[in-house]
């Protein structure tokens, strides 16, 4: 029997079109709804092996347990966090991403960020346009010489201590959960020097319990009298109201997210679009609306990466 896969989210061709050549049945059910009761039924009803999912829906217990022959889910992208893999570990369901993928991505726009805070070319683009030329008050500084620390070594951390060879720094990383990672691009660290040492602070980790709100009272006071902070993890990872109180405080001189703790962040609560309002008028924030790994070559990658993931879960050769 052809084994069936379920698309619930948008992909690039090249995943439904492997898959259709390597013998599987897929159904396209990107246009079905969010909910979670809409899903159990559409995977109750089509009983597939395997669930694709990006970003549409948390995949916890009642999806994972709505067919007993569901075998695995794959998602499109770096994190994990809208799975619930110890539900699905409990199932004998397995798990895997695509953060291999995007990784180049992420680090291109790491450093588009870095270097739009560093030469504050967002806000002279924009005083550009409103008729303003104020060549003084847009001075930039230069990278050189200063140390970037990297907080999470994977896919995307790897990626940007990579591109920044060349730049002058010093690049410092480190990882709870790997070590002996040092090479020509990277010094491994321990995470007290990396708070100690860090310029600039840019976070390539997963949202867990332990890294939620990873940025604390604690760790702060180890950091630098003035500093750099980027976010292209999640947002969950910063506390917001924090940020915005050393931004104002001018001790971070700078702060660029790619991510924020609730998107779209425009329908907030009052306490959050407080916040939100606070680093939107800043002249030293860049926000960009989760784009950093959505490119239009990383969108196909993602889709390669997961065929053949899948092609090899079945031993299937990768044509």
């Amino acid at each position: 029997m052809q084994p069936r896969v379920l698309l619930i989210d948008d992909f690039h061709p090249a995943l439904e079109n492997g898959l259709n050549a390597a013998g599987f049945v897929v159904v396209d059910a990107r246009d079905c709804g969010s909910s979670v009761s809409e899903i159990i039924a559409l995977i109750q009803e089509q009983k597939p092996q395997g669930l694709m999912v990006r970003s549409k829906c948390f995949v916890g217990q009642e999806i994972l347990s709505a067919y007993d022959g569901l075998q695995w889910v794959g998602r499109g992208g770096a994190g994990m966090d809208n799975i619930d893999e110890s539900a699905a570990k409990s199932v004998d369901i397995h798990c895997f991403n695509a953060g291999e993928a995007n990784s180049d991505a992420v680090g291109e726009h790491t450093l588009a960020m870095l270097l739009g805070l560093f030469t504050q070319l967002v806000k002279s683009h924009a005083e550009i346009l409103e008729g303003r030329w104020d060549r003084e008050g847009n001075r930039g500084l230069e990278l050189r010489g200063r140390t970037v620390g990297i907080l999470g070594y994977g896919n995307t951390g790897s990626a940007v201590a990579k591109k920044l060879a060349g730049f002058g720094v010093r690049v410092i990383a480190h990882d709870r959960y790997k070590h002996g990672f040092g090479n020509e691009f990277v010094e491994e660290v321990s995470e007290e020097l990396l708070l100690t040492a860090s310029d600039v602070l840019t976070l390539h980790v997963p949202l867990t319990d332990e890294t939620k709100n990873w940025l604390n009272e604690d760790r702060l006071a180890l950091m630098k009298s003035q500093f750099w902070l980027l976010n292209l993890s999640r947002g969950g990872v910063l506390d917001l109201s924090l940020v915005l109180r050393e931004l104002t405080a001018n001790r971070i001189q700078g702060f660029a997210a790619d991510v924020l703790s609730m998107e779209p962040p425009f329908q907030g609560d009052l306490a959050f679009m407080e916040i939100f309002n606070g680093l939107r008028k800043n002249n030293r924030v860049i926000l960009s609306p989760h784009v950093g790994g959505w490119t239009v070559e990383s969108y196909q990658k993602i889709s390669e990466v997961l065929l053949d993931k899948v092609l090899k879960l079945y031993d299937i050769p990768n044509a």
